[in-house]
C-alpha cells in the first residue's frame, strides 16, 4: 500500500459509505477524458461522471487553463461589499441562458446549499411581504441534499431517518413517474393531481413554495416524471400564489438533452427560483447557484437590513470556480459539443428496445443523455446499498468501470 493510501485508511471518513463492509476505496491518481488511472496502474471508465459533475471529461485543457490564468490574478475575495469580473460575467451568462426571467444570481458552494438558499429565500420572501407562509410542498421521493433544510424538503427520499425528529414538516405530492411502455401513466397523473387539488384547497394560502426536481429524480432511482404532470402541477400551485423552485443540480447543462429540464416545459411554467451546481464548473471546482426572478429580488430591498438576505459562505462566488464555470459554458456552446449531445441522445433512444428485452431489467426509460432501467433480479424491492447493488457494482469494478447504482 502506498503511503497516501495508508493515510486514507487511517484518517479519512468517506461519504455514503459503510466502512465496516465496503472494503478499501479505489485510489485515483489522474484522469483524462472519460478515463481514471488508479494507483495500482489500472485504467477505469468513469460511467457516473464522478457523481454527475464532469461534463467535458477529466482534465479538460480549456477549463484547466482558465483556472490557472485566474489563479495568477485573484484566487479569492470576500463577496459581501466586493465583486469581481468572473462572478459578474458568469451571472450575466447564466441570466441569458436560464428559462423565464431568472436574472438574479446568488452564489453558494454546492447543490445542498443552493437548495438551502432557495428555501430560505422563499420563506423570507413572504415574511418581507408581511404575508408569512410556513408550509412547503415537495414531490414524493425527492432528494435535495444533506443540509437540514435540504433534508427536510427531501425527507420522502428515505435517507434521513437518524435526523427525522429535527426536520421541519413538508407535504409530498405523489410522483407519477413513468417509463417506456407504461400501461397507465394517465391514471397515476390524474390521481396525483387530485391529491394536489385537495391539498391546495386546504393549505394553498399557507404554502410558501413547491420545490421539485423537474422531470428526473436522481437519488430516488432515476425516476422520470412526465412533463405534462409537472406543467399541470406548476399551474395549479401558481393559481394559489405559491412560489416554484426547480432543483436542476442534476438535470441542468444539457443532461436531459436540452439546456435545462425546464426547457421541456411550456414558457409559463418557468420557475421563480432555480438551483444549480454539479456540472456548473464542468466538474473542476465546487460552486452553487440559486437564480431568482426580479420579483423575488425586489422583495428584499428596503432601508432596513432586516429585509436583506443575511446568508453567505466564506467561498461565495470564488473567482477560480467562476472562471471554471465560464469556460465550461463556452465548451457547451461549441457546435461539436452540441453534436456530441445529440449523438448520445440518439444512441440511447435507439438502445431502448434492446435494453427492454434484457432479462433481469425492467421499467426502461430515457430522457436525453439519461438511459436507465430497474434491476428485477431480487424477489422483493431492496433498499439503497442492497446486496444486489453491491454485487453488481463489484462486478463492474472488476471490469474497470466506475459506476453509480440505486437499489
Amino acid at each position: 500500500m502506498t503511503d497516501w493510501l495508508h493515510l486514507d485508511a487511517e484518517h479519512v471518513w468517506h461519504p455514503f459509505t459503510q466502512a465496516a463492509t465496503a472494503g478499501p476505496p479505489l485510489g485515483v491518481v489522474s484522469g483524462q477524458g472519460a478515463k481514471l488511472r488508479l494507483a495500482d496502474g489500472r485504467e477505469m471508465t468513469d460511467l457516473i461522471s464522478s457523481w454527475w459533475v464532469n461534463l467535458h471529461g477529466h482534465a479538460h485543457p480549456a477549463i484547466a487553463a482558465a483556472i490557472a490564468e485566474q489563479a495568477q490574478r485573484l484566487e479569492q475575495v470576500i463577496f459581501a461589499g466586493f465583486t469581481h469580473q468572473p462572478a459578474a460575467e458568469l451571472a450575466g451568462a447564466l441570466a441569458q441562458r436560464l428559462p423565464g426571467d431568472l436574472s438574479r444570481i446568488f452564489y453558494s458552494d454546492n447543490g445542498s446549499t443552493a437548495v438551502e438558499v432557495a428555501v430560505k429565500l422563499a420563506l423570507q420572501y413572504w415574511r418581507n411581504l408581511e404575508q408569512p407562509r410556513q408550509k412547503l410542498l415537495t414531490l414524493d421521493g425527492a432528494y435535495h441534499g444533506d443540509t437540514f433544510g435540504a433534508m427536510s424538503v427531501g425527507r420522502s427520499s428515505g435517507f434521513y431517518e437518524p435526523f427525522e425528529a429535527w426536520l421541519f414538516e413538508t407535504a409530498a405530492v405523489p410522483n407519477p413517474h413513468t417509463y417506456t411502455g407504461d400501461p397507465a401513466p394517465e391514471e397515476r397523473m390524474a390521481a396525483a393531481l387530485a391529491w394536489l387539488d385537495d391539498y391546495l384547497e386546504q393549505h394553498g394560502q399557507q404554502t410558501a413554495a413547491m420545490i421539485l426536481e423537474p422531470l428526473l429524480q436522481g437519488a430516488s432511482g432515476m425516476r422520470v416524471t412526465p412533463p405534462e404532470f409537472v406543467a399541470a402541477a406548476v399551474r395549479r400551485v401558481r393559481a394559489h400564489g405559491i412560489l416554484v423552485i426547480f432543483d436542476e443540480v442534476l438535470t441542468g447543462f444539457w443532461r436531459t438533452g436540452r439546456p435545462w429540464a425546464a426547457s421541456w416545459l411550456p414558457p409559463d411554467c418557468a420557475p421563480d427560483l432555480m438551483c444549480l451546481s454539479k456540472g456548473l464548473t464542468g466538474g473542476f471546482l465546487p460552486l452553487g447557484v440559486t437564480a431568482a426572478t426580479p420579483r423575488i429580488y425586489s422583495a428584499f430591498l428596503g432601508q432596513s437590513f432586516s429585509r436583506a438576505f443575511a446568508h453567505g459562505h466564506s467561498f461565495t462566488a470564488n473567482p477560480l470556480s467562476c472562471a471554471a464555470a465560464l469556460a465550461s459554458l463556452r465548451l457547451l456552446d461549441l457546435p461539436q459539443t452540441q453534436a456530441d449531445i445529440a449523438r448520445v441522445c440518439a444512441a440511447h433512444a435507439a438502445a431502448l428496445p434492446e435494453l427492454a428485452a434484457q432479462p433481469g431489467l425492467g421499467r426502461v426509460r430515457q430522457l436525453g443523455t439519461l438511459l436507465a432501467a430497474d434491476l428485477t433480479l431480487a424477489a422483493a424491492p431492496e433498499t439503497y446499498g442492497s446486496q444486489t447493488s453491491l454485487r453488481l457494482r463489484q462486478f463492474l469494478r472488476n471490469r474497470a468501470c466506475c459506476c453509480g447504482l440505486w437499489a
